[in-house]
This record gives C-alpha cells, sequence and structure tokens, in this order.
C-alpha cells in the first residue's frame, strides 16, 4: 500500500520518466473493481486528459498527484502504478491506462480498494487530498513538537490506542499501517498501549521516532514490503513486517510476532514494546 515514503518515490519517478511525455490516450475501468474509485464517469478520463502533457508530479500524504495541462491525476494509497518502456505489453487488467506518443505507458491496478481520479485542476473536493494539502509532511519542519501535541488535543487517551492514535482519523496523512509497524518499535511502545499511559519522555520519544523512521523510509525510496514505479522493492529494510513475522528480534532476539488488530494486521517485539 502507498504511504508516505512509497508516494513520495513515485512522485519522484513519475516526474523523472514521465515528464514531457503527451498522452495518446486512456482507458479507465477497463476491468471493473468493487473498490476502485473515480472522478465522475471513468469513460471522461480520455476526453479530459489525451493530448496534454505530463508536466510535473507531487505527492500528498499517501496520494500521488500528476499535472496535464488544466488536468490533474490522483492515485491513492491501495493503487499500484507501473511504468511500461516502449516495445513491451502493458498488463490486460488493470483500472487505468495512459498510453504515451512514444508507445510507453502508465498502469494503475488496484489491490484491496483505491482511488484513480482525473479532474479538471481545483474541482476535487475529496476530503482525505485536501486535508494531505493542508497539514504538515512529518518531514518538514513544521512538523514539530508543538504540532504533535495538537493531535492529542481532545480525543479521549484512554481508550486510544498508540496504532489508533497514529494511523486513524488523518492525524497524519501518509502514515499507515504499514509504515506504524517500525515507528512503534523504534519508540518500543506496543501497538495496543493506550495513549493515556504514555509519559512525557515516551510521548517525546514517540515524536522522534515519527520522524527519524519516516526520514530514513523517504531517504531508501521505500519500505522492501512496497514497490516502486518499475517494480523493484524499497531500500528500507523493514524491522517488523510480513517479511519478518517469527524471525528474531534485531534488538533482543525476542521472535516478532504477528496479530489481528483494528482492521489489520500489527507486528510486534513482546521483549521491546511491553503492553
Amino acid at each position: 500500500m502507498l504511504e508516505l515514503p512509497e508516494a513520495i518515490a513515485i512522485a519522484e519517478q513519475v516526474g523523472s520518466a514521465l515528464g514531457g511525455k503527451r498522452i495518446g490516450s486512456v482507458t479507465a475501468n477497463q476491468s471493473p473493481h468493487k473498490f476502485a474509485w473515480f472522478y465522475g464517469d471513468p469513460g471522461d478520463y480520455n476526453g479530459l486528459l489525451s493530448g496534454h502533457t505530463i508536466e510535473s508530479a507531487s505527492h500528498w500524504g499517501g496520494m500521488v498527484e500528476m499535472w496535464a495541462g488544466p488536468a490533474r491525476i490522483v492515485v491513492g494509497d491501495g493503487v499500484s502504478l507501473r511504468y511500461v518502456p516502449a516495445g513491451e505489453r502493458p498488463p490486460s487488467k488493470h483500472q487505468l491506462l495512459i498510453e504515451f506518443d512514444d508507445s510507453s505507458s502508465l498502469v494503475g491496478s488496484v489491490q484491496m480498494y483505491g482511488g484513480l481520479w482525473a479532474f479538471p485542476a481545483g474541482q476535487f473536493d475529496n476530503p482525505y487530498y485536501l486535508i494531505a494539502k493542508q497539514k504538515p509532511s512529518p518531514l518538514t519542519d513544521k512538523f514539530d513538537y508543538s504540532h504533535f501535541e495538537t493531535l492529542l488535543e481532545g480525543e479521549k487517551l484512554e481508550s486510544l490506542s498508540a496504532k489508533a492514535f497514529l494511523a486513524t482519523e488523518q492525524r497524519i496523512p501518509g502514515l499507515g499501517n504499514g509504515v506504524l509497524q517500525d515507528i512503534l518499535w523504534v519508540a518500543r511502545i506496543h501497538p495496543k498501549r493506550k495513549m493515556a499511559t504514555l509519559s512525557d519522555q515516551e510521548l517525546r520519544g514517540l515524536f522522534r521516532s515519527v520522524k527519524s523512521v519516516l526520514h530514513e523510509m523517504a531517504e531508501r525510496g521505500g519500505r522492501d514490503t512496497e514497490r516502486d514505479l518499475y517494480g523493484c522493492p524499497g531500500g528500507y529494510k523493514t524491522v517488523l513486517s510480513k517479511n519478518t513475522v517469527d524471525m528474531p528480534c534485531p534488538s533482543c532476539g525476542t521472535i516478532i510476532k504477528k496479530a489481528a488488530y483494528l482492521g489489520g494486521s500489527i507486528y510486534y517485539c513482546e521483549g521491546c514494546q511491553s503492553l
């Protein structure tokens, strides 16, 4: 799933690989998916985008945005984006296919769920997109400890777990269930730990972990559990993930465990993250 580190990496790759390419044709919703979301009628995407040139790309939380003349293309966190060079055949199943004049293409495929939105600039009112654009990125100086403290205001900390605090309600756009595993491990906080039980020192440690772990993940081009625009895994080696479950913790040697929690999986080390 696209989260902040992967969105950064893919936006950079899109700008480098697709910048200046002219869109020849667009096919949307060729392989219908119950949880693939579009802006308006996907049948209108070709008329909206064809003939325009990819000018640049940016990231907002776990989303990647592309500029194409007067239109914008935004893909959400559940979309797999792949660049297909000229001479290679794109996969037959996809939810978005953008073919360029030089015979290369960009393919978007939805895994569990995801948005593939194309729209005239300024007309997209998706709340996740708008919030991601408004809130400071954890990788910027504006995301300081004072801002971090405001995320706790008005919350019922006695019932709010560390996982729920980090990964729900768009408190920190782009920080999801994937990247939070290593963030909490570095902070030595169990995902089920209630926020009310954290000391001031632990809260400050969690803040530093959010900043440092996301920075390292972004610097290394995303996590090794996810793939980039060319289908290559990211360079950040996850400590807690599907790749390391049942393996010894690199810090204390305790076996890494997996459990279901809040609609997804959590990975944790009982030696480092006591509950």
